[in-house]
């Protein structure tokens, strides 16, 4: 294992994306950085996919992180907001796999749990959680949640490693297909 890991997690949204990277040195974890990506201001839904890509390799390209964690879609009841939080995170995975960066997803009971001991946390509970692990100051607490979130994929992910087959994790598309060849037959024909 590296001595040190840059670990950025995403949290994927079409009008608010959050972020977070940690380092990891040792069995010790800490808050580099954690913002969000803001597109409320953009109408345009491809626009703001377009916004989701330039900012996410932009991110990367400057952090240089090692491994991405990103929050999959959970299953809700409105099937056009599922849609639109999929198209988000395809293009966040897609940035991922430009740079050539491994993509670990999480599903947010497994992020909760990893976080707070709890599956059915509220956002609140997982910020107030890493604001404890991390150490974090209250000037360091972020004003969205979805910022927290993606902090909670990259410390989950941190909590995860050495335990490989617990996530999915593709270095390339050509490694995706490989991985996935039953599910693209099934899209192919």
């Amino acid at each position: 294992m590296k001595a040190e890991k840059i670990i950025l997690g995403i949290d994927p949204g079409t009008n608010v994306m959050g972020y977070g990277i940690i380092r990891v040195v040792g069995n010790k974890a800490e808050l580099v950085v954690m913002g969000v990506i803001d597109m409320r201001k953009e109408s345009d839904p491809y626009l703001r996919l377009g916004r989701i890509f330039e900012r996410v390799t932009g991110i990367i390209d400057e952090f240089l992180p090692d491994e991405m964690a990103i929050e999959a879609p959970f299953f809700g009841k409105n099937v056009q907001s599922m849609l639109k939080l999929g198209r988000a995170q395809g293009v966040a995975i897609a940035a991922a796999i430009e740079r050539d960066v491994p993509i670990h997803e999480y599903a947010p009971l497994k992020i909760k749990m990893a976080i707070t001991g709890n599956g059915s946390a509220s956002k609140e509970q997982v910020a107030g959680m890493l604001k404890r692990l991390l150490r974090l100051d209250e000037e360091d607490m972020p004003k969205f949640m979805d910022a927290t979130d993606a902090l909670g994929a990259a410390y989950c992910h941190f909590m995860q490693m050495g335990r490989p087959e617990s996530d999915k994790h593709f270095s390339s598309w050509k490694d995706f297909a490989n991985k996935n060849k039953a599910r693209i037959k099934g899209l192919i024909g």
